[in-house]
């Protein structure tokens, strides 16, 4: 039976840990877990069968690392071969008669994708596919993709998966304790995205205990249309006695479990620290309770790395000038490769309040291929907003969209028949909410009844593709009132049918209505008023207008969208008339820091831009004194974005580039002092490795870059090392600060060994941990003296160290 078919009508119960049960039998710090598929393949079957005879129905492969990163091919094929076997043993030696399955395991990468990274996403779309590839051809029943903690290599892992494979695939984030990903993203976000690409099942695992994970997973119940996965492990770790223990015993555990699974969690079982016990306790309290049926929650969203927006309650503004149209400026940025100029359109937009950008960059001179997929990427790098993926060019469309994170907006689809031919695939592979404009081989109706035939045939031809009209929002398509007086008419009354008849959202491009006439923002806002009346759930607009503006937040004051009437108050506390209004500004220069920043560098280095600040820092050089610059300017915009950070109001990709954004301006500060090396005084040395065993590096090269940033001479040994050579860098630097990270419990004693081994032969040196899996108990017992949660921390407490020593 395939495991979907059994999930209709079951609960599915996963397996628990196996990291700190092969510890137990004998894993030692620095072992690769996945080589004992090969080398101990009788221990890996006894564990596994022992889950099994629990009850669980799906086993993971030991193959949580197993990639090419890691393994050549030769290796990785005879690790996966090995791994698929042992589980169908474990299977077939149990003395559970439930259905049983295996699933081909896959973690993340331990690398951190461009740009807060140097690992590229096909880079990372092909290392996963060679996974799942010998996964299929030896066997695996099903491929479970888990602890993911950056949406981005989520979705390039769901993506390998898709494309290599016809398997069932799950796919499990770790969340943190604010509830989001490491990266920012929020279960919202991530529901949008992963049930937009056709993910089998989704969910949580690791991170925390259930009660913890519990929000999480009601915010997944509450999103999601399809089977919601709980893995979480058992409450956090400490060590007692030598042996690394959790916090939460099967009991509570099985308790809180049963307790979500009553709410509708359809797929369950434990992470690290739970054991068969676990599980067996968990199948138990389970025992005959009917699993609550998953529905549809006819949700209308887009995403972006960060979050969803969703249609419907109130209206969303699509910001329309990252646009050549009619745009002189814009068109030569384009030609000129002007980055800067399109990420401050962006910019200047999400500031006057839009919830998504269309963009759209077609000129007949650029290659727009490659331009659209560069100005996408560019903006997610430092504009958490949704975009609209806005081109006529299917090539160009595919291209922004497999390497867009989110769930995107896509403009367009039209009722031609070879149009929807093009884009509905693209539409169902990526995921994505489509523009659906009514308008097909005869042209644009001139009729309400016209359009909305033409609406009736784009839905059918869209379920035909397995599309659901959740994800279609329709363009009744606003014509000049100039030309044809009944156009505005026709247009809202086809709106009004679609939406209220058909049951689908609308969206509209509001100022071509107004075309060839003067005053043309009088004739738009009015305009959109009547939509809006009509139902009208998104418009494409210039937020900088006045009048629409005043339209929107009068609108939903009036409609009792606006509590209190606070966006309104604050919107018209603000408001500058027309007349007395200076053109938007799209470029930051010496004299445009808003009154936020103290300075345009400021913030140029806050909001992530590279080439900026590095221009604006050389002009200032001209009359500023370099350190001046750095204490003035830079280290005062990093501790901006890191006091939001530790607030959690900005998020790691945001912290990320404003520190490549300082870089960029300290490059510019370095060469100017190349002359005056005695005036840069840098900060201590730090130490800094990944432990022996661990590949993950993503924490540790972040604490890199923040420290580099703030002035410290830092040296980065890499990931796997062992003990002896970082205490041999510490003594050779006499560094007073090192800082050890790992993801995995399995390695975490190799971390203890190495503090034990600096205390003996370097016991200056101030030892920071940090890593998913430690907390603060966890690292009292090994003997650190710093345990920081995430990078500020380390940089802050680095910072008291250095000003210690300069006592």
């Amino acid at each position: 039976m395939n495991v979907l078919d059994y999930l209709k009508d079951n609960i599915v119960y996963m397996d628990g840990g196996m990291g700190t049960l092969l510890q137990a039998e004998g894993l030692q710090p620095g072992e690769h877990p996945e080589r004992w598929n090969l080398e101990h393949p009788e221990v890996i079957i006894k564990l596994q069968k022992l889950y099994f005879d629990a009850g669980a129905n799906i086993i993971n492969t030991n193959t949580f690392g197993a990639n090419s990163l890691k393994f050549d091919h030769e290796e990785l094929e005879e690790i996966i071969k090995a791994a698929i076997a042992n589980a169908k043993a474990a299977a077939a030696a149990s003395t559970g008669t439930q259905e049983k399955f295996v699933a081909l395991d896959i973690g993340p990468s331990g690398r951190l994708l461009k740009p807060y990274g140097d690992f590229d996403f096909e880079e990372a779309v092909a290392v996963f596919a060679e996974t799942v590839r010998l996964g299929v051809k030896h066997g695996a029943d099903m491929v479970f993709i888990e602890t993911m903690n950056d949406s981005y290599e989520t979705k390039a892992a769901l993506l390998a998966a898709k494309e290599n494979c016809r398997l069932p695939v799950f796919v499990s984030n770790a969340y943190g304790e604010d509830g989001k990903l490491m990266t920012g993203a929020s279960p919202a976000a991530m529901v949008a995205m992963l049930e937009g690409m056709g993910a089998d099942a989704i969910g949580v695992n690791c991170s925390l205990g259930p009660k913890a994970l519990a929000p999480v997973v009601e915010q997944y119940l509450e999103k999601a249309s399809i089977p919601v996965v709980l893995k979480p492990n058992a409450g956090l770790p400490r060590e007692v006695e030598g042996k690394t223990v959790f916090d939460v015993l099967p009991d509570e555990f099985s308790d809180d479990v049963a307790g979500l699974i009553a709410k509708g969690v359809r797929i369950a079982g434990g992470c690290c620290g739970t054991t068969p016990a676990y599980i067996e306790a968990v199948v138990e309290k389970t025992k005959g309770m009917k699993p609550l049926p998953v529905e549809k929650k006819n949700i209308t969203c887009v995403s972006s790395y960060t979050h969803a927006v969703e249609f419907g309650a109130s209206p969303i503004i699509i910001g329309e000038r990252i646009n050549p149209t009619g745009k002189k400026r814009f068109k030569q940025a384009l030609v000129e490769n002007d980055i800067d100029y399109i990420l401050n359109e962006g910019l200047t937009q999400q500031e006057k309040g839009v919830q998504i950008l269309d963009v759209n960059v077609g000129l007949p001179e650029i290659d727009e291929v490659e331009m659209l997929k560069k100005v996408c990427f560019e903006l997610q790098a430092i504009i958490d907003l949704p975009l609209q993926i806005d081109t006529s060019d299917v090539a160009a469309m595919e291209q922004a969209l497999r390497r867009y994170n989110g769930k995107a907006m896509i403009n367009s689809v039209n009722g031609k028949q070879e149009n929807m031919d093009a884009i509905f695939p693209l539409v169902k592979k990526y995921g994505g909410l489509v523009v659906a404009l009514t308008l097909d081989e005869g042209g644009i109706p001139n009729t309400a009844a016209g359009r909305v035939a033409i609406a009736e045939k784009i839905l059918k031809t869209a379920e035909s593709y397995g599309i659901e009209k959740k994800d279609i929002i329709f363009d009744t398509l606003a014509m000049a009132i100039s030309a044809d007086p009944n156009a505005a008419k026709a247009t809202v009354d086809a709106l009004h049918e679609i939406k209220h008849r058909l049951g689908c959202h609308t969206s509209l491009g509001v100022s071509n209505i107004s075309f060839g006439l003067p005053s043309r923002d009088a004739i738009n806002s009015t305009f959109f008023a009547m939509a809006l009346e009509n139902g009208l759930s998104a418009a494409i607009m210039n937020p900088f207008s006045g009048d629409m503006m005043k339209t929107y937040f009068a609108y939903r004051a009036l409609h009792g969208l606006d509590e209190n009437c606070g966006d309104y108050i604050d919107f018209a506390s603000k408001y500058v008339p027309a007349a007395a209004a200076t053109t938007a500004v799209t470029q930051l220069t010496a004299a445009s820091a808003s009154e936020e920043y103290k300075s345009a560098l400021q913030k140029a280095v806050v909001k992530g831009l590279k080439d900026q600040a590095g221009e604006l820092t050389a002009k200032l050089l001209e009359e500023t004194a370099p350190l001046e610059i750095v204490q003035n300017e830079i280290i005062p915009a990093l501790d901006i974005v890191g006091k939001g950070y530790e607030e959690k109001t900005v998020y790691l990709p945001q912290l990320l580039m404003a520190a490549e954004a300082a870089k960029s301006a300290f490059e510019k500060i370095k060469a100017s002092m190349s002359t005056e090396k005695g005036e840069a005084a840098a900060k201590c040395s730090f130490v800094l490795a990944t432990v022996k065993g661990d590949i993950h590096d993503i924490g540790k090269n972040i604490v890199k870059l923040l420290l580099e940033n703030y002035g410290f001479d830092v040296t980065d040994l890499g990931r796997d090392v062992a003990p002896e050579v970082i205490v041999e860098e510490v003594k050779k630097q006499h560094a007073p600060l090192c800082g050890l990270s790992a993801l995995m419990t399995t390695t975490v004693p190799a971390m203890e060994e190495t503090i034990k081994q600096l205390r003996a032969e370097a016991p200056w040196c101030k030892v920071v941990v940090g890593g998913a899996v430690l907390t603060q108990d966890y690292a009292d017992r090994i003997g650190a003296d710093k345990y920081a949660k995430d990078a500020m921390e380390s940089v802050r407490y680095a910072d008291e160290i250095n000003a210690g020593l300069k006592k």
